[in-house]
């Protein structure tokens, strides 16, 4: 299952999603996590030192390597630097799965020991001074959008990722990689407003929303979270001394989180398998095209002088059914 969390900066976001990680983790699921966030601190939620997350590779330092091997044997595909953030995979591309080696996860993945499990972590990178004025946050996070479009993944294998604050998920069609997206909310104006923006442009294409509230201390937190987004709450989180303790570099074993909390995390985790019932991988593909050619007219075409249009491979469907069909 691909699960995105999104929410306004300052939500608490990050927390959640490492919390949800940490949930999977002791449940004795797979889990791959990326940190797609402007602001690197996923590593840190999950306990490693500033000396530790620094360390982590960047993925879109990575990206010629990984689009070299996605392509594999494609002949759709002259050249690794024809490939943009959405080239879709046909026949003779390499796909990546969850549980498996490759030279993906060789090169952007590192473990992270969470108690007695482990999981493998992933970065987009931070943005750096040397970035400002000369590229853009989300050609760093194309490596993602890139590793997700070749990602063929089943059930009870997880894949979390934890999305760039605010709307910005809407400058790419990354936002449509996910079998659920939770949205953490916090029972504020501002913290629905990004709610209302996610919704309405969500909406055309089917994707899976739930909101999280966070920060909940009452009654009347919970009665504001319920009018202003409906249905579409699914759970909320409070005040938790495991949590303050994590941020101060101190936590103790996951299982002492506090009852409600872990309940919560529960819900969350039953929510995204239920949306397994609902996976529709012929337009999980049909999207993907559809943002590739957008991407091809507007820009890609002439960034590589190729015909981007030509990369989309007719009739080819990405499915848990190529899952063993990989090409050497």
């Amino acid at each position: 299952m691909k699960i995105a969390f999104v929410g306004k900066g300052g939500s608490g976001k990050t927390t959640l999603s490492s919390l949800f990680i940490r949930h999977l983790a002791a449940n004795e699921a797979p889990v791959v996590a990326v940190d797609a966030d402007i602001n690197q601190h996923l590593g840190a939620a999950l306990g490693l030192d500033e000396a530790e997350a620094a360390a982590l590779p960047a993925m879109g330092g990575q990206l010629p390597l990984i689009k070299e091997y996605l392509r594999g044997g494609n002949p759709r595909i002259a050249s690794a630097d024809t490939m943009i953030k959405t080239t879709p995979p046909g026949r003779g591309s390499r796909l990546l799965r969850v549980c498996e080696d490759n030279p993906v996860y060789d090169a952007c993945a590192r473990p992270v020991r969470l108690d007695d499990a482990e999981i493998r972590l992933m970065a987009t990178g931070p943005f750096t001074e040397s970035d400002l004025g000369v590229a853009c946050y989300h050609s760093k996070v194309g490596a993602v959008e890139l590793c997700l479009n070749h990602l063929v993944d089943g059930p009870d294998e997880y894949v979390v990722v934890d999305m760039t604050a605010g709307s910005d998920s809407f400058a790419s069609g990354m936002f449509t990689r996910f079998d659920m997206t939770f949205l953490v909310a916090e029972p504020t104006r501002k913290g629905v407003s990004v709610y209302r923006q996610y919704k309405e442009y969500a909406r055309d294409f089917g994707v899976a929303l739930k909101v999280v509230g966070n920060k909940v201390q009452g009654p009347d937190d919970l009665d504001f979270l319920r009018d202003e987004v409906g249905d579409d709450l699914l759970v909320t989180v409070g005040h938790s001394n495991w949590v303050r303790a994590m941020e101060k570099g101190r936590p103790t074993r996951f299982e002492l989180l506090e009852a409600d909390n872990r309940m919560a995390l529960q819900t969350l985790q039953n929510a995204a398998d239920d949306s397994y019932e609902r996976r529709d991988w012929e337009r999980y593909t049909r999207q993907m095209v559809h943002f590739h050619l957008k991407n091809a007219e507007s820009w890609g075409n002439a960034k590589t002088g190729a015909d981007l249009a030509a990369q989309v491979d007719p009739g080819f469907v990405l499915g848990e059914q190529l899952a063993m069909a990989q090409p050497g």
